[in-house]
């Protein structure tokens, strides 16, 4: 009978030290854990309904997201109050925000353009990619939102070669819809 006890005491242990983890290989806390950004969503309650506004996060350019910033913390309080719908506008240099509210004050529509932006890097790889040689002369930013999806999210470039010029219209993701 305590041959049986030693022998369960003994497995005990055996099996509870393969359950431990090894530590050899894991790396530092600070190196495992990798900061990522998640996407918020801004709803703001209008009566019985909510307005989604889905800010463009991909965007490393602080106009856009100054504006945007600016759009979320603005109160439409009652403002739109008598009104089929109300036009919200806002603009900074190089870029503007137009936003559109119903007569409950719910957010439907939400137009945003900007010039001169800084590229993001799927754009800028596409562009060296699809048009080699090219030169981006100018750019455009246009972001849609309607009743909260985005409905349009594309860069407008206008490309040079030697006295060449050519208009392409690429996808945040550097996917080329027209231009080819």
């Amino acid at each position: 009978m305590k041959s049986i006890a030693k022998l369960l005491f003994v497995l005990g242990f055996a099996i509870t030290s393969y359950a431990q983890e090894n530590t050899k290989n894991v790396p530092d806390s600070d190196e495992a854990m990798e900061t990522k950004k998640l996407p918020e969503i801004v709803i703001k309650r209008a009566g019985d309904d909510f307005s989604v506004y889905l800010p463009e996060y991909e965007s490393k350019d602080d106009k856009i997201r100054n504006l945007q910033e600016a759009f979320i913390a603005y109160e439409l309080g009652k403002d739109y109050e008598g009104y089929d719908n109300y036009l919200v506008t806002m603009k900074v240099k190089d870029g503007s925000l137009v936003a559109t509210y119903n007569e409950k004050g719910k957010l439907t529509h939400v137009i945003e353009k900007y010039d001169n932006v800084l590229l993001p890097m799927p754009v800028i790889y596409s562009v060296y990619k699809n048009f080699p040689g090219w030169k981006i002369e100018k750019d455009k930013y246009l972001y849609a939102q309607e009743d909260g999806d985005i409905v349009k999210k594309q860069y407008n470039l206008k490309l040079s070669k030697d006295k060449k010029t050519k208009n392409v219209v690429l996808t945040s993701k550097g996917d080329v819809i027209k231009g080819i």
